[in-house]
C-alpha cells in the first residue's frame, strides 16, 4: 500500500489555520516549535535487536527483560544496527541522541568480559556519534550475563560476583566519562540492577546495606561533571516478584544523599500507578531526573510508547514545571512482534507529540483560574484544547524539520523492510 503524502501548501494552509486558533490565547506556535526542536530525547539502541548485544549469540536474556515476537529484519552487527538507527532518526523530527548499553560494544573477534571494558570497545560508536552530529548516553549492562544468573549483582552475597559487578559499574563510569570528552556534550549514565527474589525473603536488610556499599564504591571516584549519573528503580519484575532490593525508596534516598539523579521508569511502579506526579516531589530535593519512556501493559511489558493519557500527563507535567533543564527525556521499550524501525518511529514520535501538545496549553491562564479558585472554567478549558487541531501544528514540524508528513513515513519505512530488512 502507497501512504498518502500531504503536499506543502496543504500541511502550510492546514497550520495557518491552527496558528490562528491558538494565537487566540496568546499561544505563539513558531517560538513552541523553535523550542520543540531543541529537545533531544535519547533513542534507544536496544529495540533494534531485541535487547541482544554482540557479546555473544548463544547470551540468552535475563533480568526479568523479555522481547516476544521474531519478526525479520533483526540488526545482527554492529553495522546493521547503526544502519537501521540511521534510518529511524531520518523519519524522526527534532533533535536526536542515542542511548547505548555496554553489551553494545564490539571486542573486535576478541572477548573482552563486562568488567574489563573500556572506551576503546566503543571507538565506533564514538566515530559514528561524531559523523551524524549526535550525542550518546550510556548504560552498565548488569544483566544477560552467568554472572548474573542467580538474580543478584551488585547486592550479592558472594564477594566474587559483587565485585565482578562492581568494576562493571567502574569501567562504565569510564566509558562515559570518555563518550562526554570525546563528543564534548554532557552524558547520562543510567544504572539499573535486575537484583531481587522470587519468593519470601526473609534478609532484605543486608541486602540493600551491600547494594548501598556497592554504589558507593562504584561512585567513590570523581568524575568529568558532564556525565550526568542516574539510578533506577523498580517494583518487580519476572524473578524478583516478591522483593527488589533497588526500590523506589531506595533510590530515591540514595540519590538524594549522594546527589545522583533518579530515573523514573513509565513501567517499573505498580500497574495503574503513573510518574507525572512524583516529578514535583523529587525535584525538590535532587537537580534532575531521568525518564523511561514507556507503556506497560499489565506488567512491565516495555510495549511500544504511544500518545496516551499517560504520556501526556508527563509531558504536561514537565511543561506546567518549566522543567525542561531538569529532565531528562529516554525512550525504553523493545518489540520484536513488528518491524523494529517503526516501533522506534512510533515511539519517539508520540513522545514528541505529547510534549508538543503539552507545549500548546495556556499553562500561565490554566494556573490564574485555579489559584482564584474558578474551577469550572478551568476545566472547561483543558477540555477545550484537547480538540484543537494540534496534529496541523505537528505536521509543520515535521515539514520544518525535513521529515514525512502524515502517514507518509510509512512508505520510506516499508521500502526499507522490503530492500534491506528482508534481506538479512
Amino acid at each position: 500500500m502507497n501512504y498518502p503524502s500531504i503536499t506543502k501548501e496543504t500541511t502550510e494552509q492546514a497550520y495557518k489555520q491552527a496558528q490562528a486558533r491558538y494565537s487566540d490565547f496568546d499561544i505563539d506556535t513558531e517560538s513552541i516549535l523553535a523550542k520543540l526542536a531543541t529537545i533531544p530525547i535519547s533513542m534507544h539502541c536496544w529495540q533494534g535487536d531485541d535487547v541482544g548485544g554482540f557479546e555473544s549469540p548463544d547470551t540468552a536474556l535475563s533480568g526479568g527483560i523479555m522481547a516476544t515476537g521474531n519478526h525479520p529484519g533483526k540488526a545482527h552487527t554492529p553495522e546493521e544496527l547503526r544502519t537501521d538507527i540511521e534510518m529511524a532518526m531520518s523519519l524522526i523530527p527534532g533533535a536526536h541522541r542515542l542511548n547505548l548499553h555496554a553489551l553494545y560494544r564490539e571486542d573486535g573477534g576478541k572477548f573482552v568480559d563486562r568488567d574489563a571494558i573500556d572506551a576503546s570497545h566503543f571507538s565506533s560508536w564514538i566515530d559514528w556519534a561524531k559523523e551524524k552530529k549526535i550525542g550518546i548516553d550510556f548504560n552498565p549492562s548488569f544483566f544477560s550475563h552467568p554472572k548474573a544468573a542467580s538474580g543478584m549483582t551488585l547486592s550479592s552475597p558472594d564477594d566474587g560476583i559483587r565485585n565482578f559487578w562492581i568494576e562493571h559499574g567502574k569501567r562504565s563510569r569510564e566509558i562515559a566519562a570518555a563518550f562526554a570528552e570525546a563528543l564534548n556534550e554532557p552524558v547520562v549514565n543510567s544504572f539499573w540492577i535486575p537484583d531481587g527474589t522470587k519468593d519470601l525473603t526473609v534478609d532484605r536488610w543486608d541486602a540493600r546495606k551491600r547494594l548501598t556499599e556497592s554504589y558507593d564504591e562504584i561512585f567513590a571516584k570523581e568524575f568529568d561533571p558532564r556525565v550526568k549519573e542516574a539510578v533506577e528503580c523498580k517494583l518487580f519484575g519476572i524473578g524478583s516478584e516478591e522483593f527488589v532490593v533497588g526500590s523506589h525508596e531506595f533510590y530515591m534516598g540514595y540519590a538524594i544523599t549522594r546527589n545522583k539523579m533518579l530515573c523514573l521508569d513509565m513501567g517499573h511502579f505498580h500497574p495503574t500507578e503513573t510518574i507525572h506526579d512524583k516529578l514535583s516531589a523529587m525535584l525538590n530535593f535532587i537537580p534532575e531526573v531521568l525518564i523511561h519512556v514507556s507503556r506497560p501493559i499489565r506488567w512491565d511489558s516495555d510495549h511500544v510508547v504511544i500518545l496516551n493519557d499517560n504520556l501526556l500527563d508527563l509531558a504536561r507535567e514537565i511543561v506546567r514545571g518549566d522543567a525542561f533543564d531538569r529532565v531528562n527525556i529516554a525512550t525504553d521499550f523493545f518489540d520484536a512482534s513488528i518491524c523494529r524501525i517503526g516501533a522506534w518511529v512510533i515511539g519517539l514520535r508520540a513522545t514528541q507529540q505529547a510534549l508538543l501538545q503539552a507545549m500548546l496549553e495556556p499553562t500561565d491562564l490554566l494556573k490564574q483560574l485555579e489559584r482564584e479558585n474558578r474551577g469550572a472554567e478551568k476545566l472547561a478549558l483543558m477540555e477545550s484544547f484537547k480538540t484543537l487541531p494540534m496534529g496541523a501544528v505537528w505536521d509543520q514540524f515535521c515539514l520544518q524539520q525535513n521529515t514525512p508528513v502524515g502517514a507518509a513515513w510509512l512508505n520510506d519505512m516499508t521500502k526499507y523492510e522490503n530492500n534491506v530488512l528482508a534481506k538479512r
